[in-house]
């Protein structure tokens, strides 16, 4: 008989070691390796012997490739981040803070699909079926011929489905409440969710049916569990969105049968989630034309245009060392910003503390908004507010050029759509057709923009402006050399 093999498997990232230690050396965290019996795992006892394997038809690269057939879940916004609807037989990923409206929206999505006759199956493992029925009679779909359970067993759940006609969709909320039998593990580890993710999505490969599985996400924003789930399942979605805020974003990071990094805007209501098919006059709602340190962005989601107000306050430090805080965009872009307006357009920004937000909670990932950050950054240093009508975009290099970005004429379609006559932009991405355009104002020197915002205020604020560029004296030439 086999001897039972221990090891050790880290509930965060999914590291296995042979002994029990309390750091894991994969992650780096503490106390989350866990004891786990894999005697009756995959690969069996040293003494079975493997079934010899069917010979695969091997095809040619070039052919005829047909589209995977969708099913349109009724709800544009969720269509057009899978990519046109879900696809028959994968498995997507959904993950998101608690709260933030998951559930809602799956539960949105499976009534619409009910309600045009297709089979659709909702099996919660964290609330009972009265919470749910609840929340549906709240948002008003409670009439939606939706099958409903609360069930955590994965054989269970197997069986229920396999009893019936196969179910279009199938939600199952959460992966981490699953467990399945053939693990000898706590619901929740990391083989636990591992096992039964492979079951769910097994079965959804070989029915058809579309699988929907829900994540909790760590403190950092990652969904929790083994990231091996990732790379299983076809799609992985994010449901972002702050507290503070009543719309929620939903964002691909991963698509297997469409484009990555599609949002999807939401906004939370006492009736459930509803679209938001322009997201520019949101983001834009509550802007404050007249104040300086205020730029409005002209960003790219995705194949989705995006106008967002970008805004920055300078202000003298009381400290030795001033801070840096940012909501909404990368620290270290932040950082590089501030390096080239002081190294090459001797503006002062080192005794200031300098604080940074995207209005509204967006997220940009996006080197395009390094020319609106520091136009933002300028422009409240001098007290001189940007004019109300102009958009800026363009990617600023550590030498202090501005380089042209992608989609500019897709970025300045948006931004005429909305009212917004002028634009700043990297002087290569002005086409032929556009160079005569008023309203365009191209540049190729971050000095450039710095100049012309000086330019354009009071005599009182390029009076201040003046103050803080960094007059820097020239290095002085001596005739003689200090010999040893």
């Amino acid at each position: 008989m086999a001897k039972a093999r221990l090891q050790f498997i880290c509930q965060n990232c999914g590291a296995v070691s042979p002994r029990w230690q309390g750091r894991c050396e994969s992650c780096g965290e503490w106390n989350t390796l866990v004891e786990e019996n894999t005697s009756g795992g995959i690969g069996g006892g040293p003494g079975k012997v493997a079934a010899r394997g069917r010979v695969v038809e091997l095809q040619a690269l070039a052919g005829e490739s047909k589209s995977p057939p969708r099913i349109a879940s009724g709800i544009a916004e969720l269509d057009r981040v899978t990519g046109g609807g879900f696809v028959r037989g994968s498995a997507l990923l959904l993950g998101g803070d608690p709260g933030i409206g998951k559930s809602t929206l799956l539960l949105q999505a499976s009534a619409a699909l009910a309600a045009r006759g297709e089979r659709v199956v909702y099996i919660s493992g964290e609330e009972a079926v009265a919470q749910v029925r609840l929340r549906a009679e709240r948002m008003g779909v409670s009439a939606a011929p939706v099958a409903l359970a609360a069930e955590t067993s994965v054989e269970d759940i197997l069986a229920t489905l396999e009893a019936g006609k196969p179910p279009a969709l199938v939600i199952l909320d959460s992966v981490q409440t699953l467990w399945t039998s053939t693990v000898e593990s706590a619901p929740g580890t990391v083989t636990q969710v591992r096992a039964s993710a492979q079951a769910m999505i097994r079965y959804a490969k070989q029915s058809g049916a579309t699988i929907i599985l829900v994540g909790h996400v760590t403190k950092d924003g990652q969904i929790a569990g083994p990231r091996v789930v990732e790379h299983m399942v076809d799609a992985v979605l994010y449901f972002e969105g702050e507290g503070g805020h009543h719309f929620r974003i939903l964002r691909a990071v991963k698509n297997r049968f469409g484009a990555t990094d599609e949002i999807g805007v939401f906004e939370m209501t006492g009736g459930g989630l509803s679209q938001v098919p322009n997201p520019s006059e949101l983001f834009l709602g509550e802007r404050n034309a007249a104040s300086p340190g205020a730029a409005v962005f002209a960003g790219m989601e995705g194949t989705r245009p995006v106008l967002v107000e970008i805004q920055a306050l300078v202000a003298p430090s009381p400290l030795g060392t001033p801070r840096r805080a940012v909501v909404g965009w990368d620290g270290g872009r932040l950082a590089m910003v501030l390096a080239v307006l002081e190294s090459h357009c001797g503006v002062k920004l080192g005794p200031h503390d300098v604080y940074l937000a995207v209005a509204g909670g967006l997220r940009i990932n996006e080197p395009a908004a390094d020319l609106a950050v520091a136009a933002a950054l300028v422009s409240s240093l001098s007290g001189i507010a940007l004019p109300a009508d102009c958009v800026y975009f363009g990617e600023v290099s550590l030498s202090g050029a501005v380089r042209p970005v992608v989609h500019a004429a897709q970025r300045l379609k948006e931004a005429q759509k909305l009212g917004f006559a002028k634009a700043v932009l990297p002087v290569q991405s002005i086409d032929k057709e556009q160079g005569e355009t008023p309203g365009l104002v191209g540049i190729d020197q971050l000095a450039g923009l710095v100049a012309s915002i000086a330019a354009s205020g009071p005599p009182v604020a390029r009076e201040l402006m003046r103050e803080a560029v960094d007059k820097r004296p020239a290095p002085r030439r001596t005739g003689t050399t200090r010999s040893d």
